[in-house]
């Protein structure tokens, strides 16, 4: 077992999954403190990395694209003191991160765990029931229901319709937006066949955000309604043909074309060595790790 232990948070890695736990220092933002404990399985992970600093590093997490709800709703834009997959590092306990970042890449390669995106969520999301205040309305969901309600920033036009209460079930696209400098940011419910929604601040299905401390605590809002919903890569028809399966092969080269069965293998092998060469691109593996992670592929051609 590997872990670190530090002023932002303590990271246990026991060979299955990481658990994460936020530390109570003043950088760590009230929605890893509202989030709390969070349990990544191994197959959720796409890599690790450390960024050694003078004063202090970080240890950051990237897990495979669409496994945890968060991630999918906030795409990226969640501020540093609110993401759960980073801790910041004392510089006297480098090498105590480097053992940590060992443990999970050599756990990664032994289970060939694939880093590339999921078509179903790997983590459950935040807890139920939630209720979170911010901006001009309050949203309360209890994992079946979503209830709105106004406050007195709300605009007239938006208000006058009284509060407004849906199931998850009608709901098409749930989605979350950052305060940006002097735009305000906001939490969008779509119901299924709803026309096209005017501007945040007069939309009865939105509440928005005007940038201060309890904003982000919508993003989990929006995340445990997100992992309730179908996931958005398992959202298309199944019933509508692939293009590439809708036409014919071209006569000249149909004599020499592999056997499906052999060419989508082959396929696969080339895709695990791009893969493998993006991981170390980018740091996530060594140079011997990739070295042996490439031999074994090759083997299999």
């Amino acid at each position: 077992m590997a872990e670190i232990i530090q002023k932002d948070g303590t990271w246990t890695f026991d060979g299955d999954a990481v658990r994460i736990v936020p530390g109570r220092d003043k950088g760590v933002g009230l929605l890893r403190q509202t989030l709390g404990e969070v349990v990544v399985p191994l197959r959720a992970l796409a890599g690790i990395s450390h960024e050694p600093g003078r004063r202090a590093g970080r240890l950051r997490l990237k897990l495979r694209d669409g496994a945890d709800p968060l991630l999918q709703v906030t795409g990226g834009r969640l501020p540093e003191a609110s993401d759960p997959y980073r801790l910041t590092v004392d510089a006297d306990r480098t090498g105590v991160a480097e053992y940590f970042v060992d443990e999970v890449r050599s756990a990664l390669l032994l289970d060939q765990v694939d880093p590339g995106p999921v078509d179903a969520y790997l983590l459950p999301g935040p807890t139920v029931p939630i209720t979170v205040a911010a901006g001009d309305g309050t949203v309360a969901f209890d994992g079946d229901r979503v209830a709105l309600d106004w406050n007195w920033t709300t605009e007239e036009a938006k208000s006058s319709g009284g509060p407004r209460e849906f199931r998850v079930a009608d709901l098409r696209v749930v989605e979350w937006s950052p305060s940006k400098g002097l735009d305000n940011g906001w939490i969008r419910f779509t119901l299924a066949g709803a026309p096209s929604a005017p501007a945040p601040k007069y939309d009865p299905y939105t509440v928005e955000l005007f940038g201060f401390k309890k904003d982000p605590l919508m993003a989990l809002v929006a995340a445990a309604v997100a992992v309730r919903m179908p996931h958005p890569r398992s959202a298309a028809d199944p019933a509508e043909p692939a293009p590439a399966l809708a036409k014919a092969p071209v006569p000249e080269l149909a004599a020499s074309a592999p056997e499906p069965a052999a060419r989508e293998d082959h396929d696969a092998l080339l895709r695990r060595l791009r893969e493998l060469g993006d991981l170390h691109q980018g740091g996530i593996l060594t140079a011997e790790e990739f070295a042996a992670a490439k031999q074994a592929v090759l083997r299999r051609f």
